[in-house]
């Protein structure tokens, strides 16, 4: 690659945050439960993990899994949560709102993008579920926001190129187009080559087993018998480095 491509790493621990900076991340996206496609973390973890890394940290804002058509009481926490993470030092955070009818919330964004600054915005994969994207990125570019996360409207990014490129050709520089969805070591470069972006987003996750010697198999805390509680996802430090090594 001719030009330096900046890389984040979404990440759920300070552990895991840790490895990320360590193996060569260029930024984390913070967040809780990936599996529910990721929450709000807690104020300790967003303290612990900006004091202890030396790259930008950007915190997800949102307040449950599901869809991004929120309550008032909803967006009562985000609001609250925004200032949290300014508070504890945050670089940026990650959020999105929308409508009911698949656009951007415009009022409620351009409450929380003016509450976040000097913070920087990213405006998340909400914008995948919006009826017109190019009407969205419009919208978001009105209010200010740094960067929009977008698999281009499809279950992945690799397959949603055609589209992230039209986005990045409309924006014309104006906001960041950031691909992020299924991103790895074996179709990054492709995804780079195609949309010529500027970042890419990643979870690099992995499952490790618990330490526990004991094990009741019979009970779940909260997941399936397709799932375990005794196997752990997170960041690994060979899948960084290999997406590291296939983009160089």
């Amino acid at each position: 690659m001719s030009k330096k491509i900046l890389i984040e790493i979404c990440v759920e621990s300070l552990d895991a945050a840790i490895i990320a900076e360590t193996t060569g991340a260029d930024r984390i996206e913070l967040c809780s439960d990936l599996v529910e496609g990721g929450v709000t973390p807690s104020a300790g973890i967003i303290k612990r993990v900006v004091e202890k890394l030396k790259i930008p940290v950007n915190v997800l804002i949102r307040p449950r899994g599901g869809d991004f058509c929120y309550s008032d009481s909803e967006f009562n926490v985000m609001k609250e949560d925004v200032e949290i993470a300014k508070s504890i030092g945050a670089s940026g955070v990650v959020l999105g709102i929308l409508n009911n009818d698949g656009t951007v919330d415009k009022a409620r964004m351009q409450t929380l993008t003016v509450l976040s600054k000097p913070m920087n915005v990213t405006f998340h994969r909400a914008f995948d579920m919006t009826r017109d994207p190019f009407e969205a990125l419009e919208t978001l570019i009105e209010l200010g926001a740094d960067r929009i996360l977008t698999s281009g409207q499809e279950s992945t990014a690799q397959k949603g190129t055609g589209l992230i490129k039209k986005l990045i050709d409309k924006a014309a520089g104006r906001i960041i187009i950031m691909p992020g969805g299924g991103i790895n070591e074996f179709n990054a470069k492709q995804i780079i080559a195609e949309c010529s972006v500027q970042e890419i987003h990643s979870s690099a996750v992995e499952k490790i087993a618990s330490r526990m010697i004991y094990r009741n198999e019979k009970s779940f805390m909260g997941k399936n018998s397709f799932t375990s509680e005794y196997e752990i996802r997170t960041t690994s430090a060979k899948k960084i480095k290999s997406l590291i090594e296939a983009i160089a």
